[in-house]
């Protein structure tokens, strides 16, 4: 029974205090047997006689009921509970990065938090559902965990699995890098914020593209950056658009994101123009790079940099699933210190368990296969919502068609900011989840559109789903 006794006055005193408190608490309800006299003197390190004359008050008072044979037990005090402060008593004043983390974060918008429980949720992010790769995840933890080191991990991660990160980048992505320019983080998030942490001071403009992967831009501002938003067309960022004096730029060159523009390579030979002019840093965001369904990608950004002012991130999020929380960093060697340190400083280094898992994964082949899997699938799911848009919603929304990715970009041409809010909420009430373009933005867009994930749904719900759009687009006015 853990009680503090405060050290005012005598200790029987002190007890009756302390048992008082715990009972007008709720921490000791009605019918709570209390320890037998000796074994609570034992505990508390005091007499018998003390806890005797602490019991025998507490009974006269009313808040004890004692059985002989049995104990006392406490009684039923009446309405009570943990005494409330107000909130602002509680902590002291927070810290000015707690009051801009708070300022951009709301659970209440956050990508699949808001439909969950629907029948047909479009949902950007959602992994592809194969029992293979859970199968084959469980065997590959179950292996590890045979060999893994119980010590520290090393905090640039786990040198098998840089080796493996390597040679994938260099096969699949064109990225030529060596295990020392790989840093191991948890996640494209951590990544964000470890950029943060070694490139930013408070005030630090840095560019975006307008729209943008929303959880970069709130990493960047909770650290005290101003974001600059930057021009995207069918081509993807528009180069003119950058801001002059921005200390980074980040950019989606392979696929932009939400829109699904392939960056040209004149245009990417002017962004590292212009990080070599502004003595600015580039983060590439390859953030799911693994999955293209015509034609041949363009190399990574990161494979043309002859100035060492890319930053590439990469993550096993898309590729294999977001539980995992790993991802990657490929480093400028100027920059590869102070990463390591600031990622060693933040927590010690990513789970060498799941790490080896992985090592081995890619070693053995299963990653490769898996993606080769996951890319028949989402194809099929692509050309199911394609072809439903096309049958369905074809008069209201102009579908920007990517040939990489989880997820299709519509325009609502003939609706407005509002018009496109009220469709949301009536597609929830009929079972379909939908996500608007605005929250990726820093300004509404021009027009509204929707960001439509295909891989969470297989070929006929999504057939299915694309049904529901064109009734609800048709209830709310938006299709004849």
């Amino acid at each position: 029974m853990y009680l503090e006794l405060d050290g005012q006055g005598p200790r029987y005193a002190q007890l009756i205090r302390a048992l008082k408190g715990a009972i007008l608490d709720r921490r000791y309800v009605a019918g709570t047997r209390l320890p037998p006299s000796r074994a609570l003197a034992r505990e508390l390190d005091v007499s018998r006689n003390t806890v005797l004359a602490a019991y025998e008050q507490l009974q006269v008072e009313g808040f004890l009921l004692g059985r002989v044979g049995s104990g006392s037990f406490v009684a039923n005090v009446g309405p009570g509970g943990p005494r409330k402060m107000p909130a602002n008593t509680l902590v002291a004043p927070l810290s000015t990065f707690a009051r801009r983390a708070l300022a951009n974060t709301d659970g209440r918008h956050v990508p699949g938090h808001q439909h969950q429980d629907l029948r047909y949720n479009l949902q950007y992010g959602v992994p592809l559902a194969n029992p293979l790769l859970a199968s084959a995840w469980r065997r590959e933890v179950t292996r590890a965990a045979e060999h893994v080191q119980l010590d520290y991990p090393d905090a640039q991660g786990l040198e098998r699995l840089r080796v493996q990160v390597c040679d994938y980048l260099a096969r699949r992505r064109g990225v030529p890098a060596e295990p020392e320019d790989v840093l191991i983080v948890n996640g494209t998030q951590q990544a964000f914020s470890l950029a943060a942490r070694v490139l930013l001071e408070a005030g630090d403009v840095v560019a975006l593209e307008e729209p943008h992967y929303r959880g970069a831009r709130q990493v960047l501002v909770a650290h005290g950056a101003h974001p600059r938003g930057c021009r995207v067309d069918g081509e993807g960022l528009v180069p003119a658009a950058l801001p002059r004096h921005a200390r980074l730029a980040v950019v989606t060159p392979s696929h932009q994101f939400p829109t699904g523009a392939l960056l040209p390579l004149a245009r990417r030979m002017e962004l590292l123009a212009w990080a070599a002019r502004e003595h600015s840093w580039l983060i590439e965001d390859d953030y799911d790079g693994e999955f293209r369904y015509g034609g041949r990608p363009l190399a990574a950004l990161k494979s043309l940099d002859r100035d060492g002012r890319v930053i590439y991130i990469g993550s096993f999020s898309k590729a294999l699933f977001p539980a995992l929380r790993l991802g990657y960093m490929v480093l400028p060697p100027a920059l590869r210190e102070a990463f390591v340190a600031a990622k060693w400083l933040e927590d010690r280094g990513s789970n060498t368990l799941e790490q080896a898992a992985l090592a081995h994964f890619m070693a053995s082949g299963g990653f490769e296969r898996h993606l080769r899997r996951a890319a028949v699938a989402l194809r099929a799911r692509r050309a199911a919502m394609l072809a439903g848009l096309a049958r369905h919603a074809r008069d209201a929304l102009e579908v920007v068609d990517s040939n990489a990715g989880m997820h299709l970009t519509a325009w609502l041409g003939q609706a407005n900011h509002g018009q496109c809010e009220h469709l949301i909420a009536h597609a929830r009430t009929r079972g379909l989840g939908l996500y608007a373009i605005a929250p990726y933005c820093l300004k509404p867009p021009a027009q509204p559109g929707l960001v439509l994930g295909y891989a969470g749904l297989p070929p006929a719900d999504i057939d299915a789903a694309m049904r529901l759009l064109g009734r609800c687009l048709r209830e709310t006015g938006l299709l004849a």
